[in-house]
């Protein structure tokens, strides 16, 4: 094309210099639009997709064409072009022309497309050249009617040093030179900081944007991305963190140049916003030079850029490999190394078949035009050389055209949404090679159909690459949750009516009453996020209902049989093991605030009093009747006693201090609620339901199991029983047998009656039980003939088996060993230790009586029968 317009005005060429952050990109899409048409060639398919998009926005749909390798939306009456450098359509005329990031030029791999375009590519009206300051010195040489303008960085850039990958600050982009790096770096990124969106230049426009995105919503904090951000992707980057300062450049591993790192550094602080750039990782730390150099904006300038001739003789193949090999005539420019259309060409001319179909001026173009292929499929040279031999025999055989079985062949098995990132990311590069063939109209046979096919087929498959790079990469909640704690206005909690709660449409955990219930993360980084969560949007909402609580009247409470202190039916504390006279609970209550939560857990133990005195009612009066004086002398003792071992006691540690009780102590005792039975003494109003468990939730651990054991008699050898958790249970202890109270006292009761049942003597028996003493027309039946006629009716009565009721009897009617059944010691702390040692005044020698011989024993005081 003509470098001069075709107007009354020459063509004006401008180069507009300087570093990233200028608005260099926007200041062109601006000139351009103010012309009727224009177009602008982009190094990235990527970057060329997202300025269509804003071109379309400002100038409608039917006036704006994307045509790339892969991609060609080409409305009928388009007057505006975005283009990737190597699809610019230099056939059509336009006003405006924009070639981007012209430094590029001097790239090994792409530099010889970037120059040609830089010295070919010219609008009719208007071209701008944007790029680097170091361009300059070659753009007044090889155009030197061009006008050079530079332009500042709209924002200060500084060197942060650097950083683990751990501690990086929120809004970084972490920037890797292999797929490898980039998946190893956003895994960690998952484990510690929630999740990181994943950027390569291999990515479909699609699949890279659904990932910014993420990253622009807030959704995740980090990006991941090779060094393809640097090429003009605008996101909100605060720091730039390089993962390595090394990168194979497609023919050896190099250091990256100061101007390089600039370029990528340079996505850090967008507009008016300063940005900082660093280390991470395993990068070794940048030199003082190159940190200068960045931050100062100051590099060497471009020296040579990369040519290869335009002007190509296609009268043979050995001609057109000659052409290719013409050095440059021009100062500033030297002859690239061979590009991969080159090699494949050079390899090609030695098949023999190919040659003989490219004898002729039109099979060399034609041939020449497939090897321009690009391997998106990154595979082996032979591949891909296999594949272009194959597009071009059968471009040149029959058909002239590449028919649906050639395409279905190429297509494999890529049409499938199965499997992880590698395998998706493989398929999507076969789908870009199919999408780039079916953009010729002179090599498909159907076009259309291919075209929408494989366009169709990208946007599934990139679609699934997003789900599988996120799914991989983001713990989904937990960046959520971490972006809505990141904002500075209060986070608001979802409570749905079943108490279920969210936090930007993710669950943490459910609310019943004061009790918040936390999920339980996958990771660390999760259960902080959800902690974080829960405090920021659910404390306040527990503060309310905590002060309602603590001001609630005693109807709201209630007492579950597993310890649970209800409040408005929802769990709000549970029961602690304690005495009756001071109960306590835990309240369920974590957020809210330790003042608000004190207050709450001051009320529900007042509440726990007030019920322990209404159910315990019996033990709260013996214990008022100790205090105020109405309880003296044994009486007093074995009221201290009950109260102690919750209500319950057997008589027989007691025995001594009950026998020698006065009738005006038995009758304090009886109307203070205590029932002298004969085998127990005991208070009948605890044997209540809820009295029972209210009393074995303040026992403790040992009731409740005991409680769970049945109603029935059982053998006990495993650790000893406390005495409350034995009258919890309505319990006594008989040797190694824990006894229902009820069901002794019944037992007791049948003993007595079968024992002093009359009997009349055998004539002639004049030998006798020992033990057993005549008494009149009585006489005490002997233990075994007791227990054996009484098993059967208690067994019937009591539900026990008879084995049971046997080995208990036999128990209970064993003889007294020495020093057994006295008075029981009381505690050492007990105020009324001291009773225990006290012994009965002797009674005047006057008022004893002189035996008179052998009597009938007395019958003990209470009904108690005796041995």
């Amino acid at each position: 094309m003509s470098d001069r317009g075709t107007g009354r005005h020459p063509a004006r060429i401008t180069a507009v210099l300087g570093p990233t952050n200028t608005g260099k990109t926007h200041l062109a899409l601006e000139r351009m639009m103010a012309h009727a048409s224009g177009m602008i060639g982009l190094p990235l398919r990527l970057l060329a997709r997202e300025v269509f998009e804003r071109v379309r926005a400002r100038m409608g749909s039917g006036s704006v064409a994307l045509i790339t390798g892969e991609e060609k939306i080409v409305p009928a009456r388009a007057t505006y072009f975005v283009c990737t450098v190597e699809a610019m359509p230099l056939q059509r005329q336009v006003e405006f022309m924009a070639i981007d990031e012209v430094q590029l030029a001097s790239d090994p791999a792409r530099g010889h497309v970037f120059t040609d375009r830089l010295l070919r590519a010219r609008g009719t009206a208007e071209t701008m050249l944007l790029g680097a300051g170091t361009m300059a010195p070659l753009i007044r040489t090889l155009i030197p009617e061009a006008e050079i303008v530079g332009r500042d960085r709209l924002s200060m850039l500084s060197y942060a040093g650097p950083a683990k990958l751990t501690r990086l600050p929120r809004r970084t982009a972490i920037v890797a030179f292999s797929g490898e790096q980039v998946y190893a770096i956003a895994e960690l990124i998952r484990r510690q900081k929630g999740g990181a969106a994943v950027v390569m230049g291999s990515l479909s426009p699609r699949t890279r944007n659904a990932q910014v995105a993420m990253f622009q919503s807030g959704e995740v904090d980090y990006l991941v991305a090779t060094d393809a951000i640097g090429m003009g992707l605008n996101m909100d980057v605060d720091h730039v963190a390089f993962a390595g300062l090394r990168k194979f450049d497609g023919r050896r591993t190099r250091w990256l140049a100061p101007q390089e790192v600039a370029q990528v550094a340079g996505r850090a602080g967008r507009h008016m916003r300063d940005g900082t750039f660093g280390t991470t990782g395993e990068c070794p730390p940048m030199d003082e030079d190159m940190i200068e150099a960045v931050v100062e904006h100051r590099f060497d300038p471009v020296p040579m850029l990369e040519w290869r001739n335009a002007s190509l003789d296609f009268d043979s193949v050995a001609a057109l490999l000659r052409s290719l090999g013409q050095a440059p005539a021009r100062e500033g420019l030297r002859l690239t190394a061979e590009a991969l259309d080159e090699q494949v060409l050079r390899r090609l001319s030695g098949d023999e078949e190919a040659a003989r179909r490219a004898r002729s001026r039109g099979g060399v173009m034609r041939l020449w035009d497939v090897c321009q292929m690009p391997d998106f499929q990154k595979v082996s040279m032979d591949d891909h050389v296999d594949l272009v031999r194959a597009i071009f025999m059968t471009l040149t055989g029959a058909g002239g055209r590449l028919d649906d079985d050639f395409m279905q062949a190429r297509l494999g098995g890529a049409d499938r949404l199965d499997g992880e990132v590698d395998q998706l990311s493989a398929r999507l590069a076969r789908v870009r090679t199919l999408s780039y063939i079916a953009q010729r109209p002179d090599w498909v046979r159907d076009v259309r159909e291919w075209r929408e096919r494989m366009a169709e087929l990208e946007t599934r498959l990139s679609d699934r690459l997003h789900e599988r790079l996120t799914a991989r990469f983001v713990d989904r909640r937990t960046s959520v949750l971490m972006a809505a704690l990141n904002v500075p206005d209060e986070v608001l909690a979802e409570l749905s009516g079943d108490g279920a709660v969210k936090v930007a449409g993710e669950s943490i955990g459910a609310l019943h009453g004061v009790q918040f219930s936390l999920e339980a993360g996958q990771s660390q980084v999760e259960n902080r996020a959800l902690r974080a969560a829960a405090h920021r949007a659910i404390a306040p909402e527990v503060a309310r209902r905590l002060g309602e609580l603590a001001a609630s009247k005693d109807e709201a409470f209630s007492l579950t049989p597993d310890g649970q202190v209800l409040w408005r039916g929802a769990a709000a504390a549970s029961i602690l093991p304690g005495s009756p006279f001071s109960p306590r609970a835990r309240l369920l209550a974590h957020l809210g605030g330790a003042a608000l939560i004190e207050r709450a857990g001051r009320r529900v133990d007042a509440w726990l009093m007030t019920r322990s005195r209404a159910l315990l009612a019996p033990l709260h009066g013996l214990r008022a009747a100790m205090e105020d004086g109405r309880l003296r002398g044994l009486a007093r003792g074995i009221a201290w006693r009950l109260i102690e071992a919750g209500g319950v006691i057997a008589r027989r540690e007691v025995a001594d201090q009950v026998s020698q009780l006065s009738v005006h102590e038995r009758r304090t005792l009886r109307r203070l609620g205590v029932s002298i039975g004969a085998e127990c003494l005991y208070l009948p109003a605890l044997k209540g339901a809820e009295a029972r468990t209210l009393m074995g939730l303040l026992a403790g651990p040992q009731a409740i199991a005991l409680a769970r054991t049945g109603d029935g008699p059982r053998r006990h050898d495993g650790a000893p029983l406390s005495d409350m958790a034995l009258s919890a249970a309505a319990c006594v202890r008989v040797h190694d047998w824990i006894v229902p109270l009820d069901g002794l006292e019944r037992l007791a009761d049948l003993i007595r009656e079968h024992r002093h049942r009359p009997v009349e003597p055998a004539e002639g028996d004049g030998a006798q039980e020992p033990g057993s003493r005549q008494a009149g027309h009585r006489q005490l039946r002997p233990r075994a003939e007791v227990i054996a006629m009484i098993a059967p009716v208690a067994s019937s009565e009591l539900g026990w088996s008879e084995g049971d009721v046997r080995a208990i009897a036999q128990a209970m009617m064993q003889p007294r060993k020495p020093g057994r059944g006295g008075p029981a010691r009381s505690p050492a702390n007990s105020p009324f230790a001291a009773l225990s040692e006290l012994k009965p005044p002797a009674r005047p020698a006057a008022s004893r009586r002189k035996p008179r011989g052998k009597r009938a024993p007395r019958k003990a005081r209470g009904g108690a029968s005796g041995e």
